[in-house]
């Protein structure tokens, strides 16, 4: 359990932007199997907002309390990104830090860090290599991003990440204003819950994860479960069992900072092993 002392610090937090419709987020949002709210964050952006029970108490094997929200959120966002076809940026910051991080497919994820006092700790290549991932103009776009690595004694880590979503509103990304980086993750959650339009997400249950199919509209199912749609369903559900299944055990093996990599590998196997039950339970003529 986290220290008295460790109480009164300011409390981390995180965003997820997903360039799809909340409608194609939230099914494979609950294979994440954890408590989160989704909401609309622009005509082509959903974001979900988690609470602060992962990395407050620990969320690996271990559960000491000693998880960063970086880690969890990379891991979380890998996982989302491997098994849908649109990308998933992830917004973090706690007491030192803040930065991004933006996955895509089964690519190496990139981010960039700044500490509390804006100061960037990053590497510039991979604000171009963002930029070039999210579709942003090389010239105009690139400038603004090169803005947020300069030396600034005004802009601190909170400055620098709302630059960052001004220049992601030139991508549609239009955050609620009550979802403002550098706020606690609780507070965000609950803003969250008051909106009209947001959604709890919760794991199902795997017996109502699997029957979902035969309930939700085929063209939103198809987005995470692409092998309810053609012949190759038991070929892409192994491929996906045989890829989760080292980064799990890799993950598990680092123990300390594994845990982003222990999500995106069990998400992974979760997904080829709900495939492949679909496929079996639900055979083709």
């Amino acid at each position: 359990m986290p220290t008295e002392a460790a109480r009164t610090e300011p409390e981390p937090g995180a965003l997820l932007l997903c360039r799809a419709a909340p409608a194609s987020v939230a099914p494979v949002a609950h294979l994440l199997r954890a408590p989160m709210r989704l909401t609309r964050a622009g005509d082509a952006w959903s974001v979900l907002v988690p609470g602060s029970g992962p990395w407050r108490y620990g969320s690996g094997p271990w559960r000491d309390g000693t998880e960063p929200v970086d880690r969890v959120v990379t891991g979380w966002a890998t996982a989302l990104a491997v098994g849908a076809p649109w990308p998933v940026l992830a917004l973090w910051w706690d007491t030192d830090h803040a930065g991004f991080t933006l996955a895509s497919g089964f690519r190496r994820p990139v981010g960039f860090v700044w500490l509390a006092s804006g100061v960037p700790v990053g590497e510039d290549e991979a604000l171009h290599t963002f930029a070039a991932r999210m579709g942003l103009d090389p010239v105009l776009d690139v400038q603004a991003l090169d803005e947020l690595v300069e030396p600034d004694s005004e802009a601190d880590a909170g400055t620098r990440l709302r630059g960052l979503l001004a220049v992601l509103a030139r991508v549609g990304v239009v955050l609620p204003a009550e979802l403002a980086p550098g706020e606690p993750a609780d507070r965000l959650l609950e803003a969250a819950a008051r909106m009209p339009d947001s959604l709890p997400v919760e794991w199902p249950g795997w017996r109502d994860a699997v029957t979902e199919r035969d309930t939700v509209d085929q063209s939103r199912l198809g987005l995470w479960m692409p092998w309810t749609g053609g012949p190759g369903a038991r070929a892409l559900a192994l491929a996906q069992v045989a890829a989760g299944a080292p980064l799990l055990s890799w993950g598990l093996r680092r123990r300390s900072g594994g845990w982003g990599w222990v999500t995106a590998g069990a998400l992974l196997l979760a997904h080829g092993a709900l495939g492949l039950t679909y496929a079996f339970t639900h055979p083709r003529d």
